[in-house]
């Protein structure tokens, strides 16, 4: 090795170094946060419930696909060390995503502002970096699975193209066992697979013939994003719960589609939304002999990250994290092809104009190390350190420790509010299989199978949080027994 590779790769190694060093970093203080998300609060639960033998979606509910759930009960949902593993899987993304832009760009600087921004969007809170959401894990099986693709059209290693390929539909599998938005990647990457052939042309696909040839190209991509969607398939059918196993993590997510989608006809947006999509396939399509394969990778990603973010119209911030890989490339490929910069720049102008318009942003990403800084030195007391995450966090630590202090391990409790992680404070279950109350109103069995549950294992302590509804149990069993900051909690007297 001459002096010059040595330098090289002392630059990259220095450079992954640093940028790793950094987003450490800025993820610290998450490692550190109260329990105060509402998400991460029901996570926590299922975890728990997990670990304690119950069988996921049909003694405990949410509506995800399981290893999510499975990583939550890894860590028993002690959500320091959940955090300390999404901290892990965020800063291999990060390095991942490095040989990734070089294998798309090939130019030091453009790989090192693409990672570099990455690795910061990723690392702030300003797109929910610092919650452990399912999107925060499944960054990493997706990014390597981007890179196994693109080496899979390698010339280099024609042999081993669809081993590779079945290993990063297998990835993008796992991916969707997180959140099923993965399919988008999948089908992102699966047109790219398309374009990049020689040998596709559309019609060929009219031919029985030529139909077959390229559906058997596809297998191995396809089979093995499949596979590990149908051994979990299994999983539940042979425990019984493929019922409620499906409703989770297909049926449920529904709703989540039509919503903010209707134009003239219910699903108005949405079909032309798909119908443009489709319309810039076919441009890829037509214009693919003269992109490379950086150009048509970065685009139909980004094309299907854009759907992928917008297609629901809810504006949940972590969704954005998505379209964060595929958009930071679109970034750098305004720096790499003159001859698409203009058109990269517009496109890229209106996606963040449509982000900043649709999307609400962690705003207070400076003051959040400010406050991490304070309490570490001791400037400032814990209730406000909790308060500046939630105002109603100071509230629940001061609920779970009258819990705590009230009640032995044989006790349990129900809370009537939205603030799961009560549970996880006071290592208790929920009576029933719906851990916050707008799961047992949105269920057709929610009141029915909670208040079952209650008369069943009779907790000691009913929680009613003030930013609900009306309890829709009696409470002719219980009195009350104490009000903290609006909330009233009942003791079991009969």
């Amino acid at each position: 090795m001459n002096l010059l590779q040595r330098l090289e790769r002392s630059k990259e190694f220095w450079f992954l170094l640093f940028t790793s060093f950094f987003f450490f970093l800025l993820r610290l203080p998450s490692l550190f946060e109260p329990y105060w998300y509402g998400d991460e609060g029901i996570y926590q639960v299922l975890g728990m419930a997990m670990d304690q033998g119950r069988l996921l979606y049909r003694d405990i509910w949410d509506n995800k696909p399981p290893l999510l759930y499975f990583v939550y009960s890894l860590f028993n949902s002690d959500q320091f060390y959940v955090r300390l593993f999404s901290l892990i899987v965020g800063l291999l993304s990060v390095i991942i995503f490095y040989f990734l832009a070089k294998k798309l760009f090939n130019r030091d600087k453009i790989i090192f502002f693409a990672t570099g921004l990455y690795a910061v969007l990723f690392g702030l809170p300003i797109i929910e970096g610092n919650i452990a959401n399912a999107e925060n894990f499944m960054l990493l099986p997706t990014v390597i699975a981007a890179l196994f693709i693109l080496k899979s059209i390698d010339e280099k290693i024609l042999n081993n193209k669809y081993k590779i390929q079945f290993i990063a539909g297998f990835l993008l599998g796992v991916s969707f066992l997180f959140k099923i938005v993965a399919v988008f990647d999948f089908a992102a990457f699966f047109v790219f697979i398309a374009l990049t052939d020689k040998e596709f042309y559309l019609k060929k696909l009219l031919k029985v013939k030529e139909l077959k040839a390229e559906i058997i190209k596809m297998v191995p991509f396809t089979l093995g994003f499949a596979i590990p969607i149908l051994a979990t398939v299994l999983f539940f059918f042979f425990e019984g719960a493929i019922s409620p196993f499906l409703k989770a993590t297909f049926f449920s997510n529904i709703g989540y589609v039509g919503y903010g989608n209707k134009l003239i006809i219910p699903q108005g947006f949405l079909i032309l939304k798909i119908i443009l999509l489709g319309l810039f396939c076919l441009y890829l399509y037509a214009r693919r002999h003269s992109l490379d394969k950086t150009a048509i990778f970065i685009w139909s990603w980004f094309a299907f990250s854009l759907f992928n973010s917008f297609f629901s119209q809810r504006p949940y911030t972590h969704y954005l994290l998505n379209m964060l890989p595929a958009f930071v490339l679109l970034l750098g490929f305004i720096f790499y092809d003159r001859k698409l910069k203009v058109i990269t720049s517009v496109v890229a102008i209106i996606t963040l104009f449509l982000v900043l318009k649709n999307f609400w942003f962690y705003d207070k990403f400076a003051a959040y190390y400010v406050n991490f800084t304070s309490f570490v030195l001791g400037r400032e007391s814990v209730t406000a350190y909790q308060n500046f995450f939630d105002r109603g966090t100071p509230v629940t630590y001061e609920v779970a420790a009258f819990i705590n202090a009230n009640t032995t391990k044989k006790d349990s409790i129900f809370l009537w509010g939205n603030n799961a992680m009560l549970y996880k404070l006071t290592d208790k279950l929920p009576p029933g299989k719906y851990a916050v109350a707008y799961h047992v109103e949105d269920y057709p069995d929610g009141v029915s199978n909670t208040q079952n549950a209650i008369a069943l294992k009779k907790p000691k302590f009913i929680v009613i949080m003030p930013n609900v509804g009306p309890i829709p149990f009696s409470l002719v069993n219980y009195k009350e027994k104490i009000e903290i900051d609006n909330v009233l909690i009942y003791e079991r007297v009969l």
